[in-house]
């Protein structure tokens, strides 16, 4: 067991896709800091196929930085009385080779296939495809695309505790049929949780022991009213671990190397989420929008949810969004006159080269036009996905199960939200912290009073393996160099006429009364710094800010490094149907919002 209070040192490194991340955390005069960080390229594939030599290099760079000796050779130095290098603990996150990639199946596609798809996706994996007695496809189907996508594991599920059997042992025989060859390693069999029907449990061992690594765990769906998601997920978290990250070159080595087992960096991001909200008692909403997908995570009455969108991201599968969001839906961002076929094309040569960076202020506003949408469809398909869940929290009533899909009930409840916290290049990154808060109002469109926030540097993986063990090290550095709190963003709710008058804002600081009226239409920026401050919102007689139509807000309101944003828009927002009022709408907009200078608006 490890003495929390003697340790001073962290060092956590998170092996992304392309590039390993090494963040130094030490603790100075009592409370845990960022001090250093350092990367390199992630060699998981040839020429070195070791995942640990980028790992070596990231750290070599973190002590150049540092002046701090970390390394001797290949094994780390322990600190002690007599010297101040060396470090305390290592851990690690990864998701090098493309993260844990699953295929999940259950009985019915809307019950226990979508609770098995819950609990991979709670568990850091990209879901590839959903197996179910009812999903339309033919035997031969579905036995061909299992040996298509080759996952790196199956979570087959299936059936109430002592119900029927046989629809179970059908998918263990498509399973069997198939006998699918993992991604990674060649000498060693797949891996099967089954999590179904207890009494099924000898049958899916007699047909399916042999061919795979067949582990057994209580069935994700005990009866139609429960989930029981807990032992599944954490079954995924000892599977990744032992079989798909040992598969992976080196990473035996890096096993050895840490004192905490390695995470996959969306479930790691998933828990310092669950963490903040549970500690600050507060709903959060976090994304990541990453080159290929979208992450996106939400906590709502204690209740955490993950989706991933697989086909969703800023350079491999831009793309898709531009297909899925359609050509006018991305042009109506961008407040310049541009023709389709050139927005096509200059869009898909970022795709051809997915690691450039906007080079020109118009690639950046296409660049944060189709962020936008990304955001957007992503935060769709989580609201579709996030259920609302009756009475105790991990039950579900079968009524909600069949009816989700066309109520469209969601646990995602905007009035209710606290904080939203963007992390991903095109956020983290924007030249300006007023261009990432505008692209998630944009996207996310929050109602009533929400905090807005990025991740400065994306540590969010290392934090939140470091919040399964030390809880006061991960906050602290969260809040502390993690967090750049941009501000808050007051949005009422509906549609109404231009012009007409929303709501009174009184908002006080040491220095200044800000006082004013919001029209429906505007956008207004209060430039309001980080802190807490005392306000009085007085919404019109049918207007609601989230506390009921023409109910004040009288309390506390929190500025940040961009400030407060009054958003008049409406909450699905109004473009004129003129292409040059369009553009003048954006470009007041950006204005407003302090996006871009003057001599840089009208480019």
């Amino acid at each position: 067991m490890v003495d929390l209070k003697n340790i001073k040192t962290i060092l956590a490194t998170d092996c992304g896709s392309t590039t390993t991340k090494a963040i130094l955390i030490e603790c100075i005069n009592g409370e845990y800091r960022l001090t250093f960080r350092g990367e390199a390229p992630t060699t998981v594939e040839a020429p070195f196929e070791d995942v640990t030599r980028g790992v070596l290099n990231s750290i070599i760079e973190l002590e150049e930085l540092s002046g701090k000796k970390i390394l001797d050779g290949e094994k780390f130095i322990n600190t002690s009385s007599e010297n101040t290098d060396g470090i305390d603990i290592y851990i690690s996150t990864s998701s090098a080779g493309g993260g844990l990639q699953m295929m999940v199946g259950g009985v019915v596609r809307s019950m226990t296939g979508e609770s098995a798809q819950r609990a991979a996706l709670g568990a850091g994996a990209i879901v590839m495809d959903i197996l179910a007695s009812n999903d339309g496809r033919l035997y031969h189907e579905k036995v061909k695309r299992i040996r298509e996508l080759r996952p790196d594991m199956v979570l087959l599920s299936g059936g109430v505790d002592g119900g029927t059997v046989s629809h179970v042992v059908e998918l263990a025989e498509i399973i069997k049929t198939a006998n699918p060859k993992p991604r990674l390693g060649m000498n060693y069999k797949l891996p099967v949780i089954y999590a179904g029907n207890n009494k099924a449990q000898e049958n899916v061992q007699d047909v399916i022991g042999d061919i795979s690594d067949l582990l057994v765990v209580p069935n994700i769906r005990p009866t139609l009213e429960e989930e029981n998601l807990k032992p599944s997920r954490d079954k995924i978290h000892d599977l990744f671990m032992e079989h798909v990250m040992a598969q992976a070159p080196g990473y035996n080595k890096l096993m050895e190397w840490t004192d905490f087992p390695i995470m996959p960096t969306p479930g790691a991001v998933g828990e310092i989420i669950k963490k903040i909200s549970e500690v600050e008692n507060i709903s959060v909403v976090g994304v990541d929008i990453g080159g290929a997908t979208t992450d996106v995570f939400s906590v709502f009455n204690g209740e955490f949810n993950r989706t991933v969108s697989a086909n969703l991201g800023m350079s491999y599968s831009i793309c898709n969004v531009l297909s899925e969001a359609g050509v006018s839906n991305v042009s109506r961002w961008v407040p310049f006159k541009i023709e389709s076929l050139k927005l096509t094309n200059r869009i898909a040569n970022k795709m051809i080269r997915p690691t450039t960076i906007p080079q020109s202020l118009e690639d950046l506003k296409i660049e944060q036009a189709l962020a936008r949408e990304a955001l957007k469809l992503s935060f769709i398909q989580h609201k579709e996905f996030a259920v609302s869940l009756k009475g105790v929290q991990q039950e579900r009533t079968i009524s909600d199960t069949f009816d989700q899909k066309m109520s469209g009930e969601t646990i995602v409840n905007m009035k209710e939200l606290d904080l939203i916290v963007g992390s991903g290049g095109v956020l983290s990154h924007a030249p300006r912290r007023s261009q990432a808060m505008r692209m998630l109002i944009d996207s996310f469109l929050p109602e009533g009073i929400t905090q807005i926030a990025v991740d400065s540097i994306f540590m969010m993986p290392q934090l939140g393996v470091l919040s399964t063990f030390h809880e006061k090290a991960a906050l602290e550095v969260f809040h502390k160099d993690c967090l750049i709190k941009l501000g808050s963003c007051v949005a009422p709710l509906g549609q109404y006429k231009i012009n007409q008058d929303l709501l009174q804002y009184e908002i006080s600081t040491d220095e200044k009364k800000y006082k004013g009226h919001l029209k429906y239409g505007e956008l207004l920026l209060l430039p309001i710094s980080s802190g807490k401050y005392s306000c009085v919102i007085k919404p019109n007689r049918n207007v609601d800010i989230g506390f009921g139509k023409g109910n004040d807000f009288i309390g506390e309101i929190y500025g940040g490094e961009v400030g407060i944003v009054l958003d008049g828009r409406g909450r699905e927002i109004y473009f004129s149907a003129d292409e040059n009022e369009r553009i003048n709408q954006i470009l007041e907009w950006s204005h407003q919002t302090n996006e871009y200078n003057k001599e840089e608006i009208n480019v």
